[in-house]
């Protein structure tokens, strides 16, 4: 059967009363008798107490085929809906039939009863359908099923059809007006507990195509960094051989070799940070660490490539100790990518500041360029994952886009907050880190 699921949920896209439903439908003047009515009203209540309690659609649409069997004394029911993508109707739900083989019947919009109650959004009443050519034999026969009597009615929500809600085969007499205002009350519910489910379900669809997503994404980070992890050690061990043993441009060209295949291993060491930072895989021993110390060990690490580049380097550090809680091997490898960030973006002969002070009980660190700038936009996007500022087709600068947001990871895991600051395009940036002070693991209220 062709169905929306969704899992159970309290939460509910949009609610409505029995009595708004039934307000000016039921016309007292055609009432049954009073034990009756009763009985049909309570039924309606309880589908309306049940639209309210799930949102598994297939569950609540057998439901309501049941309820309408019983309420309207009938021998079958059935829901059908429409497929906007094919413009016609299929059997949703039907009682009394095989739902798969239901579920493959189309019903056209036009040149069907179904279809005709759908698109005039006005309920018809059959009591012998072998006198009404609108009658399509077809189904019954596939179902075998007879049809004898038939009583259809749109199902609407915000003046937008859903689809059709009919009741075949009247056991005792002929389907009445009452039946049909009946019948007209069930089918509010079913369009508003369609509206609901379709809602849930798409959202639920969303997200659960984010999280495969998001699953493939770190299942390639994982295979990638550790298939390179092979070859380049192969490479680098051959090439530190090289340059030991040998001289002259054999040697110069194994220290190029080496220089590459390091950068490529601090590639792949980014990809496997990111991968256990998205898999809550990597451990963290925090203890108290001068943030000095920690600036200082990531400037040294990246001052070859910042000396390359011509850019002048300053440390904005106080002499006073700035403790802080964390792990140096977890936080230092952080500034190494804010720095690393700060270099490759600021083009040659440029100016970084790297600084640190107290603030609001909290150690404040930051390292700022005089490079590209950001645009205000960009302030948080630069944290996503392989976000580049620049276009993938005119790129300048390089990297996985990964580098800040492993720094994010690194830093918000051990209690730290990171941010971006800018006055805009061509006029530099400013990475801040807040740092839990010694003796805490989160950040003081300031």
């Amino acid at each position: 059967m062709f169905c929306f699921r969704s899992k159970e949920s309290k939460s509910r896209v949009e609610t409505r009363t029995l009595s708004s439903y039934t307000i000016g439908m039921i016309n007292p003047s055609t009432a049954r008798p009073d034990g009756l009515r009763i009985q049909q009203l309570e039924k309606l209540v309880k589908i309306s107490v049940t639209l309210n309690s799930t949102a598994n659609l297939d569950e609540l649409l057998q439901y309501i085929i049941k309820t309408a069997v019983e309420i309207l004394d009938c021998e079958a029911a059935s829901i059908l809906l429409h497929d906007e993508k094919r413009n016609c109707l299929f059997f949703a739900a039907s009682t009394g039939s095989e739902p798969n083989k239901m579920a493959q019947i189309l019903v056209p919009i036009d040149g069907s009863l179904a279809g005709n109650i759908y698109r005039e959004g006005q309920p018809i009443i059959i009591n012998d359908v072998s006198q009404d050519a609108r009658h399509f034999s077809g189904v019954g026969q596939q179902v075998h099923f007879e049809t004898h009597s038939l009583m259809g009615v749109p199902m609407r929500i915000r003046d937008k059809g859903v689809g059709v809600l009919e009741a075949i085969n009247k056991k005792n007499g002929t389907f009445s007006d009452s039946d049909k205002q009946l019948l007209s009350v069930l089918a509010s519910q079913a369009a508003v507990a369609i509206y609901n489910a379709r809602l849930i379900q798409a959202l639920q669809k969303a997200y659960e195509e984010i999280s495969e997503t998001d699953r493939f994404k770190s299942n390639f980070l994982a295979l990638a960094s550790h298939e390179l992890r092979t070859p380049l050690g192969i490479i680098i061990g051959y090439a530190s051989f090289l340059q030991d043993e040998q001289e002259g441009d054999v040697s110069d060209s194994a220290e190029r070799v080496l220089a590459a295949a390091s950068q490529m291993r601090s590639v792949i060491d980014a990809m496997t940070s990111l991968q256990l930072l998205q898999a809550k895989g990597m451990t963290f021993k925090p203890r108290v660490v001068p943030i000095q110390q920690v600036l200082t060990t990531a400037y040294e690490e990246m001052r070859q490539i910042a000396e390359e580049l011509r850019h002048t380097v300053t440390l904005d550090l106080p002499q006073q100790a700035l403790l802080v809680t964390a792990d140096p091997e977890k936080i230092t490898p952080a500034f190494v990518n804010i720095l690393g960030n700060a270099i490759r973006f600021t083009p040659s002969g440029g100016k970084i500041v790297i600084g640190a002070a107290q603030k609001g009980g909290n150690i404040c660190a930051w390292i700022s360029d005089t490079g590209i700038g950001l645009a205000a936009d960009q302030l948080t996007k630069v944290f996503q994952e392989f976000y580049q500022v620049e276009p993938h087709t005119t790129r300048h600068f390089g990297g996985l886009g990964i580098g800040l947001t492993i720094a994010k990871g690194l830093i918000e895991t051990q209690g730290g907050r990171i941010w971006a600051e800018s006055e805009g395009l061509g006029k530099g940036v400013a990475i801040k880190v807040l740092v839990p002070p010694a003796g805490t693991a989160s950040l003081k209220s300031a």
